[in-house]
């Protein structure tokens, strides 16, 4: 009866791990690592890494089910993708719209934005954009012969591929050539496509001479990064909201884009690129 009662103290002085998840590409591993460290270096709590779930779809269920307390995500991805919902006119309503679906339906709680809008680039080489004065998709549309080169995702999501021919009527050239994000500025590089859709934050829209033309009409929806954590979560681990809330505000694109190519362009380890971002965000 002793070695029990003292393991039963002991299971309820352990400290519960906080379970951080991500999807499955450069950014959101590196923003999942951020996390990781910093809710370990606030609240002196274990924490479990469970980055690289997946797509959306996966890493929502994950939260849902418990598997993990939060991850980072998209605003314009969780209205599109999870809630099936289209973009409202006024696209600054997209964030409250997610937080109030999120928490009725699913007792997720959205934090303040991070500061990234993370939305899909339409990007062109910089040659071609200065020789025919392109700013915008509206001036882009008006020419015909695009080769377009696109994700997997970007061709059958409602909020990518579809949005924009719907609002743009874009004549392309064949069908889309779809391949892995990592490909596609090499394909744009070496003349296979001319035009790719690319995301804001990439790491090498701050190295190459391309250009990103602007989203006149508004056919994507605004894609702020956010925190996405269960309620549960948070009444279960004092201090949790508030570490998670230092992380708000704190980055820019231009952040982000050189983040990512610390990790893609110059293969750095993911967790000294966020421990040095920590650093200098003063966390």
């Amino acid at each position: 009866m002793a070695v029990i009662a003292l393991a039963g103290c002991s299971d309820e002085g352990a400290k519960r791990p906080v379970r951080i998840g991500s999807k499955n590409f450069t950014e959101q591993v590196i923003l999942g690592e951020i996390i990781a460290q910093h809710v370990k270096h606030r609240l002196n709590l274990p924490v479990e890494r469970r980055l690289n779930l997946g797509g959306t779809l996966l890493a929502h269920q994950a939260l849902r089910s418990g598997e993990i307390d939060l991850y980072p995500e998209y605003t314009g991805t969780a209205l599109a993708v999870v809630l099936k919902e289209s973009v409202p006119s006024a696209s600054a309503g997209v964030l409250a719209l997610v937080r109030s679906a999120y928490l009725q339906n699913f007792q997720i709680e959205w934090l303040d934005p991070t500061g990234i809008d993370n939305g899909f680039a339409m990007v062109v080489q910089g040659p071609d954009a200065r020789a025919r004065k392109l700013e915008t998709l509206s001036d882009a549309a008006r020419i015909e012969g695009w080769k377009l080169g696109v994700g997997y995702e970007f061709e059958q999501r409602a909020d990518g591929l579809p949005a924009l021919n719907k609002t743009y009527g874009f004549r392309w050239t064949g069908r889309p050539r779809s391949m892995d994000l990592g490909l596609l500025y090499k394909a744009l590089e070496q003349g296979q496509v001319t035009m790719i859709a690319a995301n804001a934050t990439d790491g090498l829209l701050s190295k190459l001479d391309l250009k990103v033309l602007r989203d006149d009409r508004r056919s994507f929806p605004p894609y702020e990064v956010a925190i996405a954590v269960r309620q549960e979560s948070l009444r279960q681990t004092p201090g949790l909201r508030e570490a998670l809330a230092e992380l708000s505000g704190k980055f820019t694109n231009s952040k982000m884009q050189a983040l990512n190519y610390q990790v893609d362009g110059l293969h750095r380890p993911v967790a000294e690129v966020a421990a040095e971002f920590l650093r200098s965000a003063g966390l």
